[in-house]
C-alpha cells in the first residue's frame, strides 16, 4: 500500500516567510550579512545545514557554539514572528480527504518540535497522525532517513508512496528513495524549479492538489 508524506512548511502551513526572516535576524547577530531571498532558497533544508552553508559560502568558520547559537536564535525569532500559523488553502480538506478514501499520510518536517507545534495545531490533526520532525533522525533533508522513518511509522514502502512539498529538497529528497514527487507552489518556488526538481505534478497549494487527488494516484 502506498501513501503520502507530506513537507509541514509551505506544505500544509504558510510558515515559510517567518522562517526565512528568522534566519536573517539570527544571521545579523553574528554580523553574517545574508539576503533574504538566499536564506528562502534553503528553506526545507535542515538548519544546520543552512548553517553550514553559508558559513562556508562568507568563508566563517563557525565554532560550535556560534552554530548553536544560530539556530536557538532561529527559533526564538521565529516564534515571535510567527504568531498563530495559517493553514494554506484547502489542507485540512486534503488530510481530511485522504483519511475518507482510506489512505495513509504522515508529516515529516526538518523543523525541531518546538518550531513544527504551533503549525501543527492549527490542521487539528487526528491523535493517531503519524509526525517526524528534525529532532527524530540523525539527518534532515535532503537526506532520505525522515522519509524512511515516516514510511516504517505507516507501515508501508516508499518506492510507489507519494512526497508532497514546497522546495526542490522535498523533491529530490524522494527521487532518492524512489517516491514520487508532487510540488506545490505555496512555499514561493517556482513550477519550473520543482519540475527541473523532478516533480512528477505542481500544483498551487494543498486545496488545489485535493482537486486533482485522482490525477497524482493514477
Amino acid at each position: 500500500m502506498s501513501a503520502f508524506i507530506f513537507d509541514l512548511d509551505g506544505t500544509l502551513v504558510d510558515t515559510v516567510y517567518p522562517h526565512a526572516l528568522a534566519w536573517q535576524k539570527a544571521f545579523d547577530e553574528l554580523d553574517m550579512v545574508v539576503p533574504t531571498w538566499r536564506i528562502h532558497r534553503r528553506i526545507g533544508m535542515s538548519g544546520s545545514l543552512l548553517i553550514a552553508d553559508f558559513a562556508r559560502e562568507l568563508g566563517r568558520d563557525l565554532s560550535e557554539d556560534e552554530s548553536s547559537r544560530l539556530a536557538e536564535a532561529h527559533t526564538e525569532h521565529y516564534l515571535e514572528l510567527r504568531g498563530r500559523p495559517a493553514p494554506l488553502p484547502g489542507a485540512r480538506d486534503l488530510l481530511h480527504e485522504l483519511g475518507r478514501r482510506e489512505i495513509r499520510w504522515a508529516i515529516a518536517t526538518s523543523s525541531e518540535p518546538a518550531e513544527a507545534e504551533g503549525a501543527l495545531e492549527v490542521l487539528d490533526l487526528p491523535d493517531d497522525a503519524v509526525i517526524v520532525n528534525g529532532e527524530q533522525v540523525d539527518a534532515a533533508k535532503p537526506d532520505p532517513e525522515m522519509f524512511q522513518e515516516a514510511a516504517k511509522a505507516l507501515g508501508v514502502a516508499l518506492k510507489g508512496s507519494i512526497a508532497v512539498g514546497d522546495a526542490t529538497w522535498d523533491i529530490t529528497t524522494a527521487l532518492k528513495v524512489q517516491m514520487k514527487a508532487v510540488g506545490l507552489l505555496s512555499g514561493g518556488n517556482s513550477a519550473d524549479e520543482l519540475e527541473r526538481a523532478g516533480a512528477a505534478h505542481v500544483y498551487e497549494d494543498p486545496g488545489d492538489l485535493a482537486r486533482h487527488l485522482d490525477e497524482v494516484l493514477a
